[in-house]
């Protein structure tokens, strides 16, 4: 059936209902003579008559009754649906799909939404552990969380955390006999926890910069893992130097379980950023769930 066959039932469903061309003619916005040729035509396309007509009255006929009682409940229900929908613009609500790191989801998506979203039961978000670049359109995510430096320049990015550090840290154990590293080079003497990153399978190499001299160090190691928690365990146990986030050493380097080398060569850089294509028209579930994660100095 034609498009038009579908207007024209919709049409007739109103002439039925109001048992007036008139009326209707008002009601959806078109002349009474232009009614009345649509049901002309939608008549004969159908090859039987949907309605008697009389100078006082308009009813339809069997064939036009059985016809109404099959697609009237179609077309309130469509115009039900669209009403619903027309709330949501208004009322977040729906599924909200993200990518992004364990760490971007301990430290700071799940805190923000575990208290933000108590109070928008029919917000639901699906958080998907993932290390490497996914391409959010591609896979269907709404959104994604990367490093500041990392997102892509037709995104737009929303910054949801500080600036980051990475430090590199040793127990005074592993220390107490060797003399700590004075420059980057120094590491290469030294016995060093590696990180393998999932994106592209190779060894991280570490970057410091000082006084805008930029320096990438691969170091090597008995131990390599490849994520940040079992790196500051075996910092911590003595088995060598490690370069993590700060924040996931700061419980031990405050209570002098860990202590910092390098320091003046760990600079700060851009922290996460949630990431999203552009959209004219974004989901309100989606507008909530940015305000909750953006961050807020201070």
């Amino acid at each position: 059936m034609a498009r038009a066959d579908f207007n024209d039932l919709a049409a007739f469903a109103v002439i039925a209902r109001l048992r007036s061309f008139t009326r209707a003619a008002a009601e959806i916005g078109v002349s009474p003579s232009a009614l009345s040729q649509t049901m002309r035509s939608l008549e004969e396309r159908l090859g039987y008559r949907l309605l008697t007509r009389t100078t006082r009255s308009v009813s339809t006929t069997e064939a036009g009754e059985r016809l109404l009682a099959a697609v009237a409940p179609r077309f309130e229900e469509i115009e039900a649906e669209l009403a619903a929908l027309g709330e949501l613009r208004n009322r977040p609500a729906g599924l909200v799909r993200i990518t992004c790191s364990e760490r971007a989801a301990e430290t700071v998506l799940w805190p923000r939404l575990a208290s933000g979203l108590a109070d928008f039961p029919e917000v639901g978000v699906e958080l998907f552990i993932d290390h490497g670049f996914t391409d959010i359109a591609a896979e269907r995510f709404d959104a994604g969380v990367r490093l500041g430096e990392s997102v892509e320049k037709d995104m737009i990015a929303v910054r949801i955390g500080p600036d980051m550090r990475m430090v590199a840290v040793a127990s005074p154990a592993y220390l107490a006999d060797r003399a700590p590293p004075q420059t980057p080079q120094d590491l290469v003497a030294h016995n060093c926890i590696n990180l393998r990153l999932s994106t592209s399978g190779g060894l991280y190499a570490w970057e410091f910069e000082k006084d805008g001299h930029a320096l990438r160090v691969k170091v090597y190691g008995q131990f390599t893992f490849n994520t940040i928690r079992p790196m500051v365990s075996a910092a911590l146990e003595g088995f060598g130097i490690a370069y993590v986030p700060e924040d996931s050493a700061r419980p031990h380097l405050d209570a002098g379980t860990l202590v910092r080398v390098l320091d003046d060569w760990c600079q700060p850089f851009s922290g996460f950023h949630l990431y999203y294509p552009s959209r004219r028209q974004m989901n309100p579930a989606l507008a909530l769930v940015i305000d909750l994660l953006r961050y807020k100095a201070g």
